[in-house]
């Protein structure tokens, strides 16, 4: 990247420091598909109770992990609930019905987030014109829908309508550790509700490759499994694993710093005029925002913003994304505010010209 470039297009644009870098030189490492890397087994067995689960298995990333939960839970022409902008639906390569020969089942959310009534309409009745609906997925934080928070509430609610059909219940927690700093609820007490949990390490987290699934003793192993079917299994995987424990060691408490940084972006844009947040609160790491005032589309704005190098992103029009993570302080923060409104008042000249 750029070392010029603010970036805040994804909190994947993450480097390792210097402290991760030298815990990566230094792990112990061994042969990880035969289950020799110590590093491997350490982090696989720390995340487990974290997340509420029995067992975990270390993935290179959470789209893998979502693909091989969802290919552990659901037999091909079964269905999935889930919400119409979930990460599954829409950026994993078509991965649920090509891999898993999944049904999908779309809820329109409110900032990604759908409600139990919901869930309970969207059961399909057991005839044999309709698919059978197998899995509920919940994403937490929601990424589309502007880094919204679950409430604990919010999800025993809707993981309570999936119990009560026996359906299955995966947490596609990419974001996990985001939501419980926003909601001072302890990742396990979501986590520990479901059948299985996706975490990934190389978002805000800042470790530069690395995801895991959870679930019982028996999800695991049968993950473990499909983790070999798709090409993840690894060899001296250990200095990634080592990124990935420093990660939880050092990095998750520092996610306050995020949130706060985002609230200030977020305060910083609503006050340029011609921009409106979209939506308007703030809860996690994500400012989604709208410049249908300034008379740009959004790709417009992000191309002009690079030309005062800063990078957000407009994939998905009309709104356009930034991110807040460990690469971009405070300063940074000050840096895009001053490109917005550099751009903005750029475009409302052309505008009386």
């Amino acid at each position: 990247m750029d070392p010029k470039l603010t970036d805040f297009g994804s909190d994947t644009a993450t480097r390792p420091g210097a402290a991760m870098r030298r815990a990566m030189a230094e792990a112990v490492v061994g042969d990880e598909q035969r289950r020799e890397d110590p590093t491997v087994t350490r982090l696989e067995e720390m995340i487990a109770p974290i997340l509420g689960q029995e067992a975990a298995v270390f993935l290179p990333s959470a789209t893998m992990a979502n693909a091989i939960a969802f290919k552990v839970h659901i037999r091909p022409g079964e269905e999935v609930i889930l919400e119409t902008w979930a990460h599954p639906a829409n950026f994993e390569g078509g991965g649920p019905a090509g891999l898993a020969g999944a049904s999908l089942r779309l809820l329109p959310g409110r900032c990604g987030i759908f409600t139990a009534q919901q869930v309970e309409e969207a059961i399909r009745p057991d005839d044999p014109h309709f698919p059978r609906t197998r899995l509920v997925s919940v994403e937490q934080t929601t990424n589309i829908g502007g880094g919204a928070v679950w409430s604990l509430e919010q999800v025993k609610s809707v993981v309570e309508v999936a119990r009560r059909h026996g359906l299955r219940a995966h947490l596609d927690g990419a974001r996990l550790m985001n939501a419980q700093m926003a909601a001072g609820v302890p990742a396990a007490r979501f986590g520990s509700l479901f059948d299985s949990v996706t975490l990934c390490f190389s978002k805000g987290l800042g470790a530069p490759v690395g995801a895991v699934t959870a679930g019982s003793r028996a999800y695991a192993a049968e993950a473990r499994r499909l983790k070999h079917m798709l090409g993840g299994a690894m060899r001296q995987a250990g200095v990634l694993a080592a990124a990935c424990l420093y990660a939880l060691e050092h990095h998750v408490d520092r996610l306050a710093e995020d949130h706060a940084n985002a609230r200030l972006l977020g305060q910083g844009l609503a006050a340029i005029p011609g921009i409106t947040l979209d939506p308007p609160e703030i809860q996690s790491n994500m400012v989604f925002f709208r410049v249908d005032g300034l008379g740009l589309t959004s790709r417009e704005f992000v191309a002009e913003l690079l030309k005062h190098g800063v990078r957000m992103g407009s994939n998905v029009p009309p709104r356009i994304r930034a991110v807040t993570h460990l690469d971009v302080d405070r300063a940074a923060v000050d840096r895009a505010l001053e490109a917005a409104r550099a751009v903005a008042d750029a475009a409302r000249g052309a505008a009386r010209r």
